[in-house]
């Protein structure tokens, strides 16, 4: 029988031992946190695995973060850390549906959402991430723009880029759309001094109402940095503990109890200390046209971003 801190003594011993480079998604629980070489957004993740010199990553988080990882470092041997983790969001839309949409909307240039597979990637102009969405739509040179899949994060960046025609495709993150106007009313009830920090998944009615709109990165960035000791946090709950650990002379508030990703929960510590000791996790493979025509997608992005 392990103790947490026994677990994570084995896993910070393996991990050397075996090559690894630990990434761990934001919405992790801190005791992955606590092993992780990288935490932070999916995107920053990846970026950070491709230039460390492991041979072998391992994602904690879900499968899409764990395709951006494979495309940006092809060379690298690539895991997830729970084969079932997956982004509701980022099946919603497929490359056959989006191959139609542009059909009916010649003209239109593709926005997707980094949160998208790394398929249905490969037929769009350009991706964004939820810190550098407005900056991106901006400096496209298309001004009309299907922006897929997440309807929220789309408007929140219409209602910033008014220049731009924005056609949104419903879509949209099942754990953030459980937030409402009501939680939002609630929480400052009842903490009226707290500032409402909410991440841009979350319904217009919601983040209309917020102190700061951001990435979760932007969030906790905000939190750390702001004069303020009172906060309401509208974006995973795990968000409310890891700022604890990081500020303990603030209070953080979630703005719903039920802002929860049952995805991200999946992942465990045990699963973690499986894939370092080489029997857990599932490696991902992707062809060389997905990782290519996928590539391109990204490598857009940072041109315009």
């Amino acid at each position: 029988m392990y103790t947490t801190k026994e677990m994570q003594d084995r896993i910070l011993q393996l991990k050397k031992e075996n090559d690894v480079c630990i990434l761990a998604h934001a919405y992790q629980s801190h005791d992955i946190w606590e092993v992780a070489d990288y935490v932070g957004d999916s995107y920053g993740l990846s970026v950070q695995a491709s230039k460390s010199d492991c041979k072998n990553v391992l994602m904690c988080g879900v499968r899409f973060m764990a395709e951006t990882v494979k495309i940006l470092s092809p060379e690298k041997r690539v895991l997830l850390s729970n084969s079932e983790a997956d982004c509701p969001m980022a099946n919603q839309m497929d490359a056959d549906m989006i191959l139609q949409l542009k059909e009916q909307n010649p003209g239109y240039a593709v926005a997707a959402y980094v949160n998208t597979t790394s398929e249905l990637k490969t037929v769009c102009d350009v991706c964004v991430t939820s810190s550098s969405a407005v900056k991106i739509i901006k400096n496209m040179d298309a001004q009309d723009i299907l922006f897929i899949p997440d309807c929220n994060l789309g408007e929140w960046v219409a209602r910033q880029v008014p220049e731009k025609n924005i056609k949104l495709v419903h879509g949209g993150c099942p754990t953030h759309v459980r937030v409402s106007e009501r939680d939002v009313n609630k929480a400052k009830a009842l903490h009226p001094n707290a500032l409402l920090l909410v991440h841009p998944e979350c319904l217009p009615e919601v983040s209309q109402k917020a102190d700061y709109v951001g990435s979760t990165t932007g969030i906790m960035d905000y939190a750390k940095n702001s004069d303020q000791k009172e906060f309401i946090i509208g974006t995973e709950n795990s968000i409310v503990q890891h700022l604890q650990f990081m500020c303990p002379d603030k209070r953080f508030y979630p703005l719903s109890k039920d802002c929860v990703c049952h995805n991200m929960k999946m992942t465990t510590l045990g699963d973690v200390l499986n894939c370092v000791e080489g029997i857990g996790g599932e490696e991902i493979t992707l062809s060389d046209e997905v990782m290519t025509k996928a590539r391109a997608c990204l490598d857009t992005m940072i041109k315009l971003g």
